[in-house]
C-alpha cells in the first residue's frame, strides 16, 4: 500500500513537469524573474570563468573557496553583519590564499586541502556558537527564489568586476595557462595574474553560494567548461560554448523546478550533467572517427 502511495506522488511530481499553465503564471511573478536574472548572471560568470579554471586545474579550488565562503557567512551571522557581505569576504581571502601559496600545481591540492579543514573547522565552531545548523544547510543548498533586490544587485555588481578585470588579465592569463614556462621567460607577472583570477573566481563563487548554495557551484563553474572543453581545443570557441552551456543550465534548471516545487539545484546540476555526457560521448566518437 506503501509503495503505490509512493508511486502515484512520484507520477504527479512528474506530471507536474509538464503544467506550462502554472510555470508561465510562476514566470509572470516578480521574485521568479528575479531569480531568472540572478541565475542567468550566475551562468555568465560560470561561463566565463570556467573554461580557465579547467585549463588551469583548479576545480578543487572553487569546491574549496564556496567551503569556506560559508565559514565567512557563518561568521557574518555570529557579528550581526550581512550574510553577503561575510560570504565575499569569506570566499576572496581563501581565493588569495589559494591564488598565492597554491600557484604551483603540485602544491595547488595540498594547500586547499589545509586550508579548507582549518576553514570549515571553524564554520562549525561559529555556527554552533550562533546556534543555527538550519541557516548552515540553508546556505550550502543555495536560496534562489529569495535572492530578493539587494542580492540580485549584489550579483549584478560582481558580474560587472568579474566581467572586466576578465576582459583586462584573459590573454596573458591564458597565455601564463597554456605554457606557463614560455609565459614567465616572456615577463608575464604569473603569481599576480594567479592571485587576480583566484580572487575574481571568489567574487563568483561567493554569490553562487547565496544563490544554489555551497554543495553545488560546480555545477556552473566547471561542468559547462568541462563539457565545451570536449568538443573544441579552440579557447575563444570553449569560452562561448561555455557560456551558452551554462546558460541553458542555470535558466532551464529554473524554468523546470517551478511547476513541480522542487528545488532548483537539483535541474541545474542534472541538466549540467547530462549535457556533459552528450559532449563527452559526442569528443569520443570524433576522436575515435579521426583514427
Amino acid at each position: 500500500m506503501t509503495d503505490g502511495l509512493s508511486l502515484a506522488a512520484a507520477e504527479v511530481e512528474i506530471s507536474k513537469l509538464w503544467d506550462f499553465e502554472q510555470t508561465a503564471e510562476l514566470l509572470s511573478r516578480g521574485f521568479v524573474q528575479q531569480s531568472l536574472i540572478a541565475m542567468a548572471l550566475l551562468g555568465l560568470l560560470g561561463g566565463i570563468l570556467g573554461p580557465l579554471i579547467v585549463s588551469r586545474q583548479m576545480s578543487f579550488a572553487v569546491h574549496g573557496i564556496s567551503e569556506l565562503s560559508v565559514t565567512g557567512a557563518a561568521a557574518a551571522l555570529l557579528l550581526g553583519i550581512s550574510i553577503n557581505v561575510g560570504g565575499v569576504i569569506g570566499a576572496v581571502v581563501v581565493a588569495a590564499v589559494f591564488g598565492f601559496m597554491g600557484n604551483r600545481a603540485r602544491e595547488r591540492d595540498s594547500v586547499i586541502g589545509v586550508v579548507m579543514a582549518f576553514g570549515l573547522g571553524l564554520g562549525v565552531l561559529f555556527l554552533s556558537l550562533y546556534g543555527s545548523a538550519r541557516t548552515g544547510f540553508a546556505m550550502l543548498t543555495g536560496q534562489v527564489v529569495s535572492i530578493g533586490t539587494a542580492g540580485l544587485t549584489a550579483i549584478a555588481i560582481t558580474t560587472v568586476i568579474v566581467v572586466v578585470g576578465m576582459a583586462i588579465i584573459y590573454r596573458p592569463l591564458l597565455f601564463a595557462s597554456l605554457d606557463p614556462r614560455v609565459a614567465r621567460a616572456h615577463g608575464v607577472p604569473i603569481r599576480t595574474l594567479s592571485v587576480v583570477f583566484a580572487v575574481l573566481m571568489g567574487l563568483a563563487c561567493a554569490q553562487g553560494v547565496q544563490i544554489i548554495g555551497a554543495l553545488l557551484v560546480m555545477s556552473l563553474m566547471i561542468t559547462p567548461a568541462a563539457a565545451a572543453a570536449r568538443l573544441t581545443a579552440n579557447p575563444t570557441t570553449v569560452l562561448v560554448i561555455s557560456v551558452v552551456f551554462a546558460e541553458v543550465a542555470a535558466i532551464g534548471g529554473v524554468i523546470l523546478s517551478l511547476a513541480p516545487g522542487l528545488p532548483v539545484s537539483v535541474f541545474v546540476t542534472t541538466i549540467s550533467f547530462v549535457i556533459y555526457v552528450i559532449c563527452r560521448w559526442v569528443g569520443h566518437r570524433r576522436q575515435y572517427a579521426t583514427r
